[in-house]
């Protein structure tokens, strides 16, 4: 795993998200019914372009983060594993008079991703396009959808690929970007302080806890399901709860408590050794950074301290 998570930071790795979920958007009214539907702005995307969004309840609570891109005759979502089935059947929920079809594209395109700040020079081994501006999207002549899509906080590219050329393109990037496992990817996520949905924050969170207000919400887009939450959350200036990166003296697990003092102000969601370190939503009492905190393992207590912020790389 140490060799792959040097790949993936200091090179370049090939990953196999394919388990993501993939759902496309169709019909003409598509943009203008998403608009309404997530917290980013949908209808002020040029084509080919996209953008990270959260899907939030009428009470402003999470659903899913998602990736939106717009394409010339339908709007591509990838978000996180098993959530196709949930996403699909809330958004359908609102269709009324739109012309708008929700489908599950995952049975016809694999996802592949070349992560790492070589990932450009791999797509050129293999004469692909790499579009220089995050969230640009390009289509090749093979069907092939190459987007500029870092993962883990320097440089990668999402490849949408057609199911039956998956095998021969995962073989070609491997020459050039060896493959590597979820551990090492998890590392770098950590260390890079970028949350998951599903783990670092969840449908029990407001979407500002996850720490992604600056890149997943827009507030001039104008009204969505659960705009009213959040706008009232912003103008209160603050939430009670905020994701951060802690560095830790010795070896926790995931769900172990965080104190300050001896008030418990959150739990450790994801947890990496060497270097100790973990992201947590904690409480903004314990929110500053250099706050010393404690964490109770099973071994007994480990010093802590919030050292990132949301998308803040930890420093080694």
């Amino acid at each position: 795993m140490d060799d792959e998570f040097i790949t993936l930071t200091e090179s370049a790795g090939l990953l196999d998200l394919s388990n993501r979920s993939r759902l496309c958007l169709l019909g003409a009214d598509r943009a203008r019914f998403l608009h309404g539907q997530v917290t980013n702005d949908i209808n002020g995307l040029a084509e080919h372009t996209g953008c990270y969004a959260a899907l939030v309840n009428a009470k402003g609570k999470m659903e899913s983060d998602l990736f939106a891109y717009r394409l010339a005759e339908e709007i591509l979502l990838d978000f996180e594993p098993g959530l196709a089935d949930a996403v699909q059947a809330r958004l359908e929920s609102f269709i009324i008079a739109e012309d708008v079809e929700v489908a599950d594209v995952t049975p016809h395109f694999g996802l592949l991703s070349v992560q790492g700040p070589k990932a450009p020079e791999v797509l050129a081994a293999l004469e692909l396009p790499a579009p220089e501006t995050e969230f640009a999207l390009t289509k090749t002549v093979d069907e092939i959808f190459v987007v500029n899509r870092p993962r883990l906080g320097s440089m990668g590219f999402d490849l949408f690929v057609p199911v039956d050329a998956m095998e021969d393109l995962k073989l070609r990037l491997a020459k050039h970007a060896p493959l590597c496992g979820e551990a090492a990817f998890e590392k770098a996520r950590v260390l890079a302080t970028i949350p998951r949905f599903g783990k670092d924050f969840t449908a029990n969170n407001l979407a500002p806890e996850g720490g992604i207000e600056a890149r997943a919400i827009s507030y001039a887009k104008g009204c969505y399901i659960g705009q009213e939450i959040i706008s009232r959350i912003r103008s209160r200036g603050k939430v009670n709860r905020i994701l951060r990166g802690l560095r830790l003296d010795g070896a926790a697990v995931e769900g172990d408590a965080i104190y300050l003092g001896e008030k418990q102000v959150g739990t450790l969601s994801s947890v990496i050794t060497e270097p100790d370190a973990a992201l947590a939503i904690v409480h903004r009492d314990a929110a500053e950074l250099g706050t010393a905190l404690r964490v109770d393992t099973k071994n007994g207590n480990v010093k802590a301290k919030v050292a990132t912020l949301p998308f803040e790389k930890f420093a080694l």
